[in-house]
């Protein structure tokens, strides 16, 4: 539901546009098949199990790799024809590899301020004071603010997640890519990212967004699209309301799940014997 069937044009208001991609390597089919459009107003989440291509498709989407066939386009350039290495400061990402790459002794004001360069680990750059102002304001909004004098690798999981993010909204993105987010987190830091996340998505002024998780408890209030993902192929793909069912997640997921939903929050389950 939702495949592309027109040929992708230099349309201003996508911010996505993948048809007919496929991913390989070797043997291994990573994705299949994928038409996807992501409209600048929208906020989608992307889920499926381990191994369905979510992050394969967060990478195409962030410029990070090219497709084996098929033709994406990202903020209105065609992947292979232009230079990514000026289209990704247009993108602010939010993952795990990230987080790996940050020494742990930087201080979390500089893992902010940072992205201006495009680079990681402060060094000999110069920052004004609006840099870093943005950075701390970003920082206040998400809560950490206090924390902008403390080292990278003294902070808990939910306040590494955090911070990246705001390092991901430094540059005042098009697009933001965030992959698993709240993994890792306790259910307190889990609850807590939900909200501001539901506050940037509301925000008609926040960039488009693309959330990868493999729990719809983690999908927060006011995202519009969803794609379900399983062996890098499309089950399913959106309005949230459409695609978000008890029979596409049993189908996504190879088990019978009941869904229920409160307070724009869904939750799922495996169904039990009556």
């Amino acid at each position: 539901m939702g495949l592309v069937t027109e040929p992708i044009s230099a349309d201003v208001d996508l911010v996505v546009a993948m048809e007919k991609v496929s991913v390989r390597r070797g043997r291994t089919t990573l994705v299949r098949g994928i038409d996807w459009r992501v409209e600048l107003d929208e906020r989608w989440v992307v889920l499926g199990p381990n191994g369905a291509g979510k992050t394969t498709l967060l990478r195409l989407a962030g410029a990070e790799m090219h497709p084996t066939t098929g033709t994406v386009h990202v903020l209105g350039e065609k992947l292979g024809r232009t230079d990514v290495f000026e289209l990704r400061p247009r993108i602010g990402v939010c993952s795990a590899a990230l987080a790996g790459r940050v020494p742990p002794e930087e201080k979390v004001l500089d893992v902010v301020v940072s992205a201006g360069y495009g680079v990681i680990g402060r060094w000999r750059e110069q920052y004004d004071t609006v840099d870093t102002g943005r950075a701390e304001e970003l920082l206040a909004a998400l809560g950490i603010k206090h924390l902008a004098e403390r080292m990278f690798g003294t902070l808990s999981e939910g306040e590494r997640k955090r911070t990246l993010i705001s390092r991901a909204l430094m540059t005042d993105p098009e697009m933001l890519l965030l992959d698993e987010p709240a993994a890792g987190l306790d259910l307190g830091g889990r609850e807590d990212l939900v909200a501001r996340l539901s506050e940037f998505a509301l925000d008609p002024d926040a960039p488009a967004m693309v959330l990868v998780t493999h729990h719809v408890e983690e999908i927060p209030p006011g995202f519009t699209h969803a794609m379900l993902l399983r062996e890098g192929g499309i089950v399913a793909q959106g309005l949230i309301d459409d695609v978000i069912t008890a029979a596409n997640l049993s189908a996504t997921f190879g088990q019978d799940l009941e869904l229920d939903r409160a307070d724009q929050r869904f939750f799922a389950r495996r169904r039990t014997s009556a």
